[in-house]
This record gives C-alpha cells, sequence and structure tokens, in this order.
C-alpha cells in the first residue's frame, strides 16, 4: 500500500485529518500554478527532514524556502559529517555531569542528536571562510544562502559527503539556485564564527554577508515577481518563531508601508506546529489572527496542524508527491 493511501484510509480525525486536508490544499495550490514557501523553525535539518524535503525541491513543489541559520549549516554539517553524528536516546536522563562530557568531547547536542564540533562546524568554517574573505577583498557581498552554494556547487566539499548527496535539501536548493531567506542568521553557529573573524580582523567589512534588512528588500522584490492574482504564493510554516514571522510580513509590509494595492496576499497557509494556542503566542496563534495584520483573507485556504513537524512534515510532503 502506498504511504498516502495507508494515510488517506487511517487518517481521517483530529490532526490526522487536517494533515490530509492541508496536504490537499498544498496540491491544488500547485497544480493550479501556485508557487509555495517552505519555512523552517527549530532543527529540521538535524532531523534530517532533507530526505523528503530534497525530493520535493527536486519535483518543483517548492519555489522558495525561508529557514533559521541553524537549518541552514546544519544540512551542510549532516551532509559532510554524518558518521560522526551521535545519537542519543535517553537524552532526558543525562546528568549535569554527562551533558559536560559532551561538552569536552566537542558534542553538541540537539535533543538525542548530537553534532560533532571538530567534523562538522570547523570543517565548514575553513571552506567558507576563503570564500567569505574572497569577497571580502573584492568589495563584494552575498546573502548567507549564496556563501553556502559556492561552496556546495564548487566541488570542494564532494569527497566529504557521508550521505547520499540527494537527501540533502540545501544541496538540491543549490542546483536549483532557490532562493533562501534567512532572517536572524546571526543566531547560528557560523553567524558566531563570522563576527569572530571579523572582530579578529580576517573581514574588514562587516556588511560582507548580507543582513535582515537587505533580505526583507531582496524577498519584497521576489514577491511582487511571482505573486500574482492568478498564480499567489502559498505558505507552509514548520514550527514557528522568525522563520514564519519574518517572511509572512512581506506582504503587509508592501501594503501599508509601500502603499502598493496591486500586491495579491498569500494564497495558502499551513502551519505545524506543537506550541498550543496561548496568550500573547505568535508560534500558537491561530490563523485566524493573520487576517488582522493584512497576512491572510478571509477566504484563504488555511490549516493548523498541531503536531510534532518531525513526523508530520514527511507525511505532508508523501501526499504531495503522491508516494
Amino acid at each position: 500500500m502506498k504511504i498516502t493511501e495507508f494515510l488517506k484510509h487511517n487518517y481521517r480525525h483530529f490532526n490526522a485529518a487536517a494533515l490530509i486536508d492541508a496536504a490537499e490544499g498544498y496540491k491544488a495550490h500547485i497544480d493550479k500554478g501556485g508557487k509555495m514557501m517552505v519555512t523552517l523553525a527549530g532543527a529540521m535539518s538535524t532531523a534530517e527532514l532533507g530526505i523528503s524535503l530534497a525530493e520535493m525541491i527536486r519535483q518543483d513543489k517548492v519555489q522558495i524556502i525561508t529557514c533559521t541559520g541553524a537549518n541552514l549549516e546544519e544540512d551542510v554539517f549532516n551532509l559532510v559529517a554524518h558518521d560522526y553524528y551521535e545519537r542519543i536516546p535517553n537524552y532526558r536522563d543525562l546528568s549535569p555531569e554527562q551533558e559536560n562530557d559532551l561538552l569536552e568531547r566537542h558534542m553538541n547536542r540537539v535533543t538525542d542528536t548530537c553534532i560533532p564540533e571538530m567534523e562538522a562546524m570547523r570543517r565548514i568554517e575553513n571552506v567558507i571562510l576563503e570564500e567569505w574573505m574572497k569577497a571580502d577583498q573584492a568589495g563584494e557581498a552575498y546573502f548567507p544562502y549564496e556563501f553556502f552554494y559556492k561552496i556546495l556547487l564548487s566541488g570542494k566539499l564532494d569527497k566529504s559527503f557521508q550521505i547520499d548527496p540527494k537527501n540533502s535539501w540545501l544541496l538540491e536548493a543549490a542546483k536549483k539556485n532557490l532562493p533562501i531567506i534567512v532572517p536572524g542568521w546571526e543566531d547560528s553557529t557560523l553567524g558566531n564564527m563570522y563576527a569572530g573573524h571579523v572582530i579578529s580582523g580576517d573581514i574588514k567589512d562587516v556588511h560582507t554577508v548580507k543582513g535582515g534588512i537587505q533580505y526583507m528588500m531582496f524577498l519584497a522584490d521576489w514577491y511582487q515577481k511571482n505573486a500574482t492574482e492568478q498564480s499567489t504564493v502559498g505558505f507552509f510554516q514548520i514550527g514557528g518563531g522568525i522563520a514564519g514571522d519574518f517572511p509572512i510580513c512581506v506582504v503587509p509590509m508592501l501594503h501599508q508601508d509601500l502603499q502598493k494595492d496591486n500586491v495579491p496576499l498569500w494564497g495558502y497557509f499551513c502551519q505545524i506546529s506543537d506550541s498550543t494556542t496561548s496568550y500573547g503566542s505568535y508560534s500558537g496563534a491561530v490563523p485566524n489572527e493573520k487576517i488582522t495584520w493584512g497576512k491572510l483573507g478571509i477566504d484563504t485556504p488555511k490549516y493548523i496542524i498541531e503536531s510534532d513537524a518531525t513526523i508530520v512534515a514527511p507525511l505532508v510532503f508523501a501526499i504531495v508527491l503522491d508516494q
């Protein structure tokens, strides 16, 4: 039995039914010529979402991505250092002393998975620093994702791959030159490293890596070129936080701050979140709240799946891919 057949037979009510509805809505949006933004919060790359997301990119089911700096870099960390990762199923039982032991071994824990600093983070730092310095010395500036595309497409890392490269969503995105919005990139391991290299003088111009305001300007231009009444852009949000809040605001910015009246609202909205509805929470806000901010319309297809994205997202993608 295909995954889609199994899901449609068994997932009939509550969050399970919301999953089916959201996936069907995603397919309908793409089938009528719409484009889709996928946003990645948390540590979805370390959860190896690339296994399913890369295929979505290959089959043109995703046209633009917004992600945290962590998700951007951690897909590449996994690509080159997978064999050195350690999984700790009993992470809830670790004592402070055991956590410190991981620190001393340079194993940075993300829930049940430890990222090896030397094999992953420092290896990528050495390669990307060359690109940062080259751009800096030439007086050029690029977005964070563009620097990653340079090192991935250069072939410099090919011999270091430790997973099947078809399971790297960032590598697939690089091949298609997909735009990737990375708000708050400074809040990432490589962002911290970049700051260190600016402080130490290796990089002279702090703006060699472009920042958030430039990203919003870039997104505004992209959105106006790609969103039409006949072909709107959908918004598939995995988790919450800045990865979701930053890009969705481009529409009210264009309407309210630039006074543009010919820009369509987001044409589809779905959020997968385990953040329950609560006072003042953005991640836990119901989609209708976004109507009041000028992000979604009364008739925009809206879905919320209150569950674990590591479980739900690959299933939604399976339906969209007709697997």
